[in-house]
């Protein structure tokens, strides 16, 4: 295998990349279920209900995986989460997930695992704070 110095500075960007497309594309799963933004039918779910507290965490969850702020554990918690989504709301209907409509919950779920195991990338604050912490020492 011949080693190229650009695969792993481009490896990271890309890591960073996929990890703000994937907070982008979670945050408005929680905007729509608080603030029932993009329009849905229905109404927002009350805060203080099962509903509620997911909504809060695609909300928060979202803005610190797309920023790369506390993005390990913020994803871990958000892959728990979706599999929790998954096991309680679209299993239950069908066994197969193009049928249950949960392919959306397993992507993510194993999205932010990954991202959990594999930080941020280079374009995270999580990077920028690990440096400027080992900069001043």
């Amino acid at each position: 295998m011949i080693s190229n110095p650009l695969v792993g500075v481009w490896a990271a960007r890309a890591l960073s990349v996929l990890r703000f497309i994937v907070g982008l594309v979670f945050f408005p799963h929680g905007t729509q279920k608080l603030l029932n933004f993009p329009p849905r039918e229905g109404r927002a779910v009350e805060l203080l209900s099962f509903m509620g507290f997911a909504g809060t965490l695609e909300v928060v969850g979202g803005a610190l995986i797309m920023l790369g702020l506390f993005t390990r554990p913020t994803a871990f918690i958000l892959s728990g989460m979706m599999a929790v989504a998954y096991f309680m709301s679209h299993f239950p209907r069908n066994f197969y997930p193009t049928l249950n409509g949960g392919d959306a919950a397993i992507l993510f779920c194993f999205l932010f695992l990954y991202i959990s195991v594999a930080g941020g990338g280079s374009w995270a604050f999580d990077t920028f704070r690990m440096r400027e912490a080992s900069s001043t020492r």
